[in-house]
């Protein structure tokens, strides 16, 4: 392993923080190293494997597509583009999409879309959140560490509080063009605004005019218990965005919104050249087709519930457990110290996790999970706890 870290060092940017494991291959909810060792994968390589790794449906779209068509360009029609999009609308209720290849993108293409339809230029996000690494994105981040060191970033920008509905209508002016939130934040440490949260902001967009746009880039396509968040909460934006797990572990990203909305947008005011690829849609299309088949928010729902039930056995035993938060199976557990620890100890037992906001544990299994694989993960943490409390 030191051999394949010392070849990374030489050769990639030191962007990421990667854990020593270098994984081969992959199935369902658990994953293989290059030694053989099996590990539970409660993290779905950051919310993205949703149905699992390679899902058979979606192994087989790839390999059809790419045989037939791997790329052309958004200058030419394709029928995975358009049948991706045509399942996307029937499942929004008839949104219009604009397609990408990532989270960022997509946030970015709705910043636009914002600005070119209301002819205003601010955008109102909250503190604590995370929308991408670009420079725009950057700038509606409400997280200064990751805004350290790009200075300048683009103006427009402003932040208040999550889960303060007052604070945003508080903040609109003259030229606020929209407000842009997570339904969850993910990045910031799967925090969990109040139940009305959403309606209140949605009704106060309405009011004042303002256009509202969701950041389901984590929590879209069943991870909170529904196909879409906004769904769950009982709100329609008029902009969201998606990215993640609408690929089923292939690049893809998605701005949709309401076609009057899109229409501001003509040729030539945004595109990609990836954007919308034939193998990327087609793999989509089939993702899309098994969460819905599979009934996997649903299933989320269910086992997200049963999860949050055996954390919070957990916080009963060991009271280094401060909290246990989530929706579906996008689940936070914060502890009274820094996690890191805690997710190293688990990937020696077999479980990948992940650390956010340092003391945040952030569980996201695929949705396909079992619950025996559930018990087996909350035994692990179960064990690494009562070794850290002698």
């Amino acid at each position: 392993m030191e051999d394949f870290i010392e070849e990374e060092r030489r050769l990639i940017a030191h962007t990421y923080l990667r854990q020593p494991i270098m994984i081969k291959e992959a199935s369902g909810a658990e994953v293989k190293d290059v030694h053989g060792k099996t590990y539970i994968d409660f993290f779905s390589g950051i919310a993205v494997n949703n149905v699992g790794h390679c899902h058979p449906a979606v192994v087989e779209a790839i390999k059809k597509q790419a045989e037939r068509l791997i790329h052309t360009s958004n200058i030419y029609y394709t029928e995975p583009q358009l049948k991706l999009a045509r399942l996307l609308n029937d499942i929004s209720g008839g949104y219009r999409s604009f397609f990408c290849n990532s989270g960022a993108e997509a946030n970015e293409a709705a910043i636009k879309l914002a600005r070119k339809h209301t002819g205003k230029s601010n955008i109102i996000t909250a503190e604590n959140s995370f929308h991408g690494r670009t420079l725009a994105t950057l700038a509606a981040t409400g997280q200064e560490r990751y805004r350290q060191g790009f200075d300048p970033l683009p103006e427009g920008f402003s932040h208040v509080p999550f889960g303060d509905a007052e604070a945003v209508e508080e903040a609109i002016t003259e030229e606020t063009a929209a407000v842009m939130i997570e339904p969850i934040q993910g990045e910031g440490g799967v925090v969990v605004p109040p139940e009305d949260y959403l309606r209140k902001v949605a009704a106060t967009c309405e009011k004042r005019g303002v256009l509202l746009i969701l950041d389901e880039v984590q929590t879209g396509f069943g991870r909170t218990g529904d196909v879409f968040a906004w769904q769950g909460y009982g709100v329609e934006p008029d902009i969201f965005t998606v990215a993640k797990a609408l690929g089923g572990g292939m690049p893809i990203g998605a701005m949709l919104a309401r076609p009057e909305v899109m229409d501001s947008f003509g040729p030539g005011d945004h595109a990609s050249t990836f954007g919308g690829n034939p193998v990327a849609c087609a793999a989509a299309a089939a993702s899309v087709e098994v969460i819905l088949r599979e009934g996997l928010a649903e299933r989320a729902r269910e086992l997200g519930r049963y999860l949050i039930q055996r954390l919070e056995e957990l916080q009963e035993r060991h009271p280094s457990i401060r909290e246990v938060r989530g929706r579906g199976l996008m689940i936070g557990v914060e502890l009274d110290s820094p996690c890191q620890e805690v997710v190293d100890r688990a990937r020696e037992k077999g479980l990948l996790l992940n650390c956010v906001h340092e003391k945040t544990l952030r569980l996201a299994p695929p949705l396909i999970i079992d619950r025996p694989l559930i018990d087996e993960a909350v035994q692990t943490l179960d064990e690494i706890f009562a070794e850290t409390k002698k």
